[in-house]
């Protein structure tokens, strides 16, 4: 082995050597005064995956701009339908985005949560709740350090200083910025006001388009160790709230209660008292959930394989 890799290095060095030192006479001349001092590497693309797409916001008065939030790849913005786009979050000490939501009134106001909201056995965490008011020009770190993942942030269209973020909480550590957070001053200020455990913190937050004061947040119990993982239990669930987060119930009549894992949610655009919820949970309970009634009751359409609880997203219910 000694011996092939002496006969290796030695015939790299020749060669080299003859190409520096020795080019033939006859070499165009074109050749061989070429400078290389304005050559600079540079990217032509991703060779393996650049990460998860967790959510995109596009501007309500444009909608050839719009932001789209990456797992592993920070924030990025297009001002021309996705042409081309541009990172806006590089100088911020995080790269993992959980989502990011657009002001209803003022797209230059601009809310990002940090940490990947997926659940995968490895994701990356982030360091808070971060807000622009110059459509991603420069960002302020507003506070929830200890949230480690933020999966969703919700803005009162009545009042853009009311905002609530899901904080999902450390998967391999208790405690922390876990719950549903709120806050009434633009984020100065936040309030814990739904908290189950320190091993359950919240994925999802949803506000009704047409009340502000009906919320529903989407609780997850989990935690993973070295050789060991909790996916589900019986602290996961929808839970809503008729009093802007004052108090909350936690949603039954026909939901999964036993040991329930990680539940997409999402509301109608087109009839907000539709509810649609895919849940895993045990093979008798798991599927797709529906509500006609805001959350009341609830009937299940159907099961589906949910040996992979992290490809349990949010998705867009259209009834």
């Amino acid at each position: 082995m000694q011996k092939i890799f002496t006969i290796f290095v030695s015939t790299f060095l020749i060669t080299i050597s003859s190409l520096i030192f020795g080019q033939d006479s006859s070499e165009p001349d074109s050749l061989k005064n070429i400078s290389l001092t304005g050559l600079s590497f540079r990217s032509i693309g991703p060779a393996v995956t650049g990460g998860r797409v967790v959510d995109i916001a596009v501007n309500p008065f444009n909608y050839s701009e719009y932001y789209v939030a990456s797992g592993h790849g920070s924030l990025w913005k297009t001002i021309n339908s996705g042409v081309t786009f541009s990172p806006v979050f590089d100088a911020n000490k995080s790269y993992a985005i959980g989502c990011v939501k657009i002001d209803p009134t003022n797209p230059n106001v601009v809310w990002v949560g940090t940490g990947e909201n997926n659940n995968t056995n490895n994701v990356i965490f982030g360091d808070g709740i971060y807000k622009s008011e110059d459509g991603g020009k420069s960002w302020n770190n507003m506070g929830l350090k200890e949230s480690h993942q933020i999966g969703g942030i919700v803005i009162d269209p009545n009042n853009s200083s009311i905002v609530y973020a899901a904080a999902y909480g450390s998967s391999r550590v208790g405690g922390g910025d876990r719950g549903i957070f709120k806050t009434t001053d633009g984020g100065k200020s936040w309030e814990n006001v739904l908290k189950i455990s320190e091993y359950t913190g919240f994925y999802q937050v949803h506000m009704d388009p047409r009340f502000s004061n009906i919320l529903y947040a989407v609780a997850h119990q989990r935690m993973r160790n070295l050789y060991t993982g909790v996916y589900g239990g019986p602290e996961s669930g929808i839970y809503r709230s008729l009093d802007s987060g004052a108090t909350w119930e936690k949603l039954k009549g026909g939901l999964p209660s036993e040991d329930v894992g990680r539940i997409g949610m999402a509301i109608s655009p087109v009839n907000p008292d539709y509810l649609f919820a895919v849940i895993e949970a045990t093979d008798k309970n798991k599927g797709t959930h529906k509500s006609t009634d805001r959350g009341a009751s609830w009937t299940k359409l159907n099961s589906y394989n949910a040996s992979a609880p992290f490809i349990i997203t949010s998705f867009i219910a259209i009834q």
